[in-house]
């Protein structure tokens, strides 16, 4: 009888630590990010994480990986399709050359207000969405960096001051700029432009005052033309196989935590352009609009590759610009 007791016992007893496991069953998500801590992106993304951790009761935890220390900029996505990190950030143009879509919001001088580059985002989203899909992913959010402007060791007055420029390019459409300008493009990442910039790897680029503040280019350049010539977008993007995987419950959270996401990083976007910019002056650098040539000649630039983007994306391109220009 003893014995009996004792079996019945010690099953009552893995009975209630079975449960208490399944209970306590954690699943953890590691995400990769280009950039650091202290960018606004970032933050955006943790407090998202946050969210995650409490709607869920700690059911789904997701690590942070900030600033390219688990994957460079450029590894982030297809990370996340071969499942070797669950979700990630990356910046949308930089695939391009992988598909002409994901460069929509690059194009120069097309939207260049965040009121535009959200109807430019509520124009190319649907096309964005299959696109993904059909590579296994999801996007959660996307927001906007703010608009940019031309850093510059030297004085412009027009784009042939930047002729045979080592320019700093970061996605194809950055590239073509220095190609139509006469500039040497060089790929650098963010988490690299500071080192880029200490060793003449390059002297000039276009990008946003929050990336110019990240990296504190102003030890190195003086200038900066506010040409606010189109507004890049990050995307936080997650496995849909990972995605699946998760209980009902668990889905509602993080569909909830990145639609406050979305609504809180465009506003913080917006909010901090002016900072950023202050930011660069009280730092030292001269900040300033470019001057009539220089915007004469950007928006030839912006012409050109408009025409191109439409050469490149047919149909699919001017359904987005169609319902963009409604």
């Amino acid at each position: 009888m003893n014995t009996v007791r004792k079996l019945v016992a010690a099953f009552a007893c893995a009975s209630l630590g079975l449960a208490a496991f399944s209970a306590t069953a954690q699943t953890k998500w590691d995400m990769p990010t280009p950039y650091p801590v202290t960018n606004f992106h970032t933050e955006n993304i943790q407090q998202f994480a946050n969210d995650i951790d409490k709607a869920s009761g700690g059911k789904l935890k997701i690590t942070l990986h900030p600033g390219g220390s688990l994957f460079k900029a450029n590894e982030i996505k297809r990370a996340v399709q071969g499942g070797q990190a669950q979700i990630g950030e990356i910046i949308l143009s930089g695939y391009s050359n992988e598909n002409p879509l994901f460069g929509t919001d690059n194009v120069p001088f097309l939207a260049t207000s965040y009121a535009e580059a959200k109807k430019l985002y509520v124009a190319q989203k649907p096309g964005l969405d299959a696109l993904l899909a059909k590579q296994g992913l999801k996007m959660l959010f996307s927001i906007p960096w703010p608009p940019q402007g031309i850093f510059t060791k030297n004085p412009i007055n027009s784009a042939a001051d930047l002729k045979g420029v080592k320019w700093r390019a970061y996605n194809p459409q950055t590239s073509r700029i220095a190609e139509l300008v006469g500039a040497q493009p060089v790929t650098i990442q963010a988490a690299e432009l500071s080192q880029a910039l200490a060793t003449g790897a390059v002297s000039a680029f276009m990008t946003s005052g929050a990336t110019g503040s990240d990296a504190k280019v102003w030890e190195q350049v003086k200038y900066f033309y506010d040409a606010q010539a189109w507004l890049p977008k990050n995307a936080v993007l997650v496995s849909q196989k990972a995605f699946d995987a998760l209980d009902k419950a668990t889905q509602d959270a993080v569909l909830k935590a990145a639609a406050e996401a979305d609504v809180r990083g465009w506003k913080i976007s917006e909010e901090k352009t002016k900072f950023y910019l202050g930011e660069l002056a009280r730092n030292g650098m001269t900040v300033t609009p470019p001057s009539p040539a220089l915007q004469a000649d950007l928006k030839k630039i912006g012409d050109t590759m408009v025409a191109e983007f439409m050469k490149t994306t047919g149909a699919d391109g001017q359904a987005i610009l169609d319902a963009y220009r409604k």
